[in-house]
């Protein structure tokens, strides 16, 4: 194994023992296998499950039944790594895929890795996550990063994969007419990927409105306020009355998902990025049949990371604009209230396990 010089065997880090408790503990710094790097965390930024689970200790079946460590969007410097490690090097700065797969599997193999039966994801349970001060991953689920890029941008590539992965599986064409209804982090991070893959008018849909106008900012070219006005009328008239092409579902909201399928065009497809809280929502049939809606559900990502790291690097957006909140790892809990009680203010919070 090689590593930096006086690499610590303890390191601190944020434990979720049950909803609303986070407590710092010192643990042991993990040991690499052969095919493993270890990562000096230097950005993690809050999700939605990682708020998920500490508000209701669960996200349908997987649910938290022993202490657990959140957080999986990160990136950071390789401080380790095993002796067949061969595309890094000690210092390198990397962006974390989170999810390891296991690569013989039929989904693997077909190249939708995301759908492995077998996937290791950080942050979900019994798998912990990134709120440390070290992590290890196996080589090929890391990538390296450029010098300008930002760790805080690095990290943002996780939320922006979903994005890039919702695109490609509607087959998101330059020129296109796209709404996205929900503006969370994923939601903005979808607007940057319908950017990048040419759309030529991005609708977006929200009711906060700091998060509008940062839709806005990323290159959204309308935004729709909720509040104020019914998104499937205002779609259509943005639209001359026709629709559009793809419409993004990224709230997790079975309104939004309604008014997104009502909102598409004839011929049109419907992505759906949000997980709602309940199984079952109704949706119009006789819309979807006589209009040949095509439905796409998206579940993570697969083969983005390369791609998005390109496109961030690219400066295609300022995506920094996004990170309203930042706290140090001692602050985990604060940060975790901050995102989860702050909608009207925070866009982005991103802790920092090295400062």
């Amino acid at each position: 194994m090689k590593s930096i010089p006086n690499l610590p065997s303890t390191m601190t880090a944020a434990v979720m023992h049950k909803p609303y408790d986070i407590q710092l503990e010192q643990v042991p710094v993990p040991e690499v296998a052969s095919n493993e790097v270890l990562v000096k965390v230097m950005a993690v930024g809050i999700c939605g499950s990682d708020l998920h689970y500490y508000e209701h200790g669960r996200i349908g079946r997987y649910v938290v039944e022993k202490p657990l460590i959140l957080g999986h969007e990160c990136s950071g410097i390789v401080v380790a790594m095993g002796d067949q490690v061969s595309r890094f090097q000690l210092n390198d700065r990397v962006a974390v895929e989170p999810g390891v797969t296991c690569g013989t599997c039929e989904m693997c193999k077909a190249g939708r890795y995301n759908l492995c039966p077998d996937v290791v994801f950080l942050a979900t349970p019994p798998v912990d996550g990134a709120f440390v001060q070290y992590i290890k991953i196996r080589e090929d689920f890391l990538f390296p990063i450029p010098d300008e890029l930002s760790f805080e941008e690095a990290a943002l590539n996780e939320p922006f994969s979903v994005g890039i992965h919702a695109a490609k599986r509607a087959s998101l064409q330059p020129g296109s007419s796209v709404v996205i209804m929900g503006m969370g982090p994923v939601g903005l991070m979808a607007v940057v990927a319908a950017k990048a893959f040419g759309a030529r008018q991005i609708i977006v849909s929200d009711l906060e409105p700091i998060r509008l106008q940062a839709a806005l900012k990323l290159g959204a070219t309308h935004a729709i306020n909720i509040r104020e006005e019914d998104p499937v009328a205002a779609v259509k008239k943005i639209t001359g009355q026709v629709g559009v092409d793809v419409s993004f579902e990224t709230a997790g909201n079975p309104k939004a998902l309604q008014s997104a399928l009502a909102a598409t065009r004839r011929g049109g497809k419907l992505v759906i990025v949000g997980l709602p809280p309940q199984d079952e929502i109704p949706l119009n049939v006789p819309f979807i049949a006589d209009n040949e809606i095509d439905i796409y559900g998206v579940f993570r990502y697969a083969n983005t990371y390369p791609q998005g790291i390109q496109f961030l690097a690219s400066g295609i957006s300022d995506v920094k604009a996004l990170i309203t909140d930042r706290y140090p790892l001692s602050q985990t809990k604060e940060a975790m209230e901050r995102a989860r009680t702050n909608k009207s203010g925070s866009l982005k919070v991103v802790v920092y396990p090295n400062d």
